[in-house]
């Protein structure tokens, strides 16, 4: 899916634009959005969400609330997921997909309440799953409300990160467990405090209302200048979540995959009780989850350069003799590993880790590559 804006639309900003521009950020239009790309070197903000801690401004996300006695019935319907065995205070990453199993967007949904429900969508995605969740409330006794514009979104990651929301407030961070959320107070401003994010490492997003984001970007900065946090950009954000072998919508996932084919089938649940089981897109995913079990065609695999060249999105994989089994879907160096890794879908008989003899066509040389498992790094916990 293309991020590009129409002709002459400007973007928008967020709550935050002017401290990015003030701290010399290099900004980029993302999903209809001016957005830091970089304060400085990236490779340096990536060490330091790995070692230290980062703080991102990730306000362009889209928060959808969903109220009502059957709230969680709607979403049950609408999402791939059981949401509606949610338990208030906890979070789930789902999806939703078309009648064809198609994914439209990947989400994760928190439960504020026990009638409501916070859906947070990709920016680029966020009013194709509006239109969705606002067509698929027919017959239920719920309300799909547009939140885009009441928060702004902050994110500290990191193994410090724990220590630094730590020393701005009291609430309980020991007990909040990962994939949950607790409101609170975090130096003086109301928050939902989170424990999620997209980098693999530990750490937090805090869910405020726009005027308050200075002020808690100001104080998270401070409270992390004896710890070596500092401010993140999109471009660290996205090779933390690669080497996490974590999905980004557009490249591993599309409305062409579902998820069986992007290796996301647990996030499907057949089971659930709500509706008589039934939910958008069912009978299709019943048909790719078979598929997948027998035979899947290609596989979402990691790859690891031998040499030093980088491979991009859309770069064909190929097997020894040059024929082609796979496409590049996300690529970038490591910083972590050192050398360039790739996330790649590949044919099933090439798609075991530890397979040599696989390489990437970039630009015209074949370069080789080895098959690994994903993720190629995860946190020691």
């Amino acid at each position: 899916m293309s991020d590009a804006l129409p002709e002459n639309a400007q973007p928008r900003r967020t709550a935050l634009d002017a401290v990015h521009r003030a701290l010399g950020a290099t900004m980029t239009d993302f999903a209809g959005w001016d957005m830091p790309l970089r304060y400085g070197s990236e490779r340096d903000e990536h060490h330091a969400v790995r070692t230290r801690a980062g703080l991102f401004d990730l306000s362009h996300m889209g928060e959808i609330t969903v109220s009502g006695p059957q709230a969680g019935e709607l979403l049950d319907h609408a999402l791939v997921g059981f949401l509606s065995a949610l338990k208030p205070g906890r979070a789930r990453y789902t999806m939703i997909c078309d009648e064809n199993g198609g994914i439209l967007d990947d989400l994760i949904v928190y439960r504020l309440a026990e009638d409501t429900f916070m859906v947070v969508a990709n920016a680029s995605n966020a009013q194709v799953v509006l239109d969705a969740l606002t067509e698929r409330q027919a017959g239920f006794d719920a309300a799909v409300r547009d939140d885009r514009d009441a928060y702004a979104l902050l994110a500290v990651q990191g193994p410090k990160a724990h220590g630094i929301l730590a020393s701005l407030t009291d609430a309980d961070l020991e007990g909040l467990k990962y994939y949950a959320g607790l409101p609170g107070t975090v130096a003086g401003v109301s928050a939902l405090i989170a424990r999620t994010g997209y980098t693999g490492e530990d750490g937090f997003e805090l869910f405020v209302a726009p005027e308050d984001a200075e002020k808690l970007w100001q104080a998270l900065l401070g409270a992390g200048e004896g710890e070596g946090l500092v401010p993140c950009g999109l471009s660290c954000r996205d090779t933390l979540r690669l080497e996490a072998g974590m999905p980004l919508y557009g490249n591993e996932l599309t409305r062409a995959t579902t998820p069986f084919d992007a290796g996301q089938g647990r996030v499907v649940k057949f089971e659930k009780t709500t509706n008589e089981g039934r939910f958008v897109g069912r009978e299709a995913l019943e048909a790719a989850a078979s598929r997948a079990a027998a035979a899947p065609p290609r596989v979402l695999v990691g790859l690891v350069a031998e040499g030093r060249r980088v491979p991009r999105t859309g770069f064909t994989v190929v097997a020894a003799d040059g024929t082609p089994i796979g496409e590049v879907t996300s690529g970038a160096p490591s910083p972590t590993l050192g050398k360039p890794i790739a996330m790649a879908y590949v044919d099933a008989a090439h798609a075991a880790p530890g397979t040599t003899g696989v390489a990437v066509d970039i630009r015209g040389k074949h370069e080789p590559y080895t098959v690994v498992a994903l993720p190629f790094y995860k946190r020691e916990r």
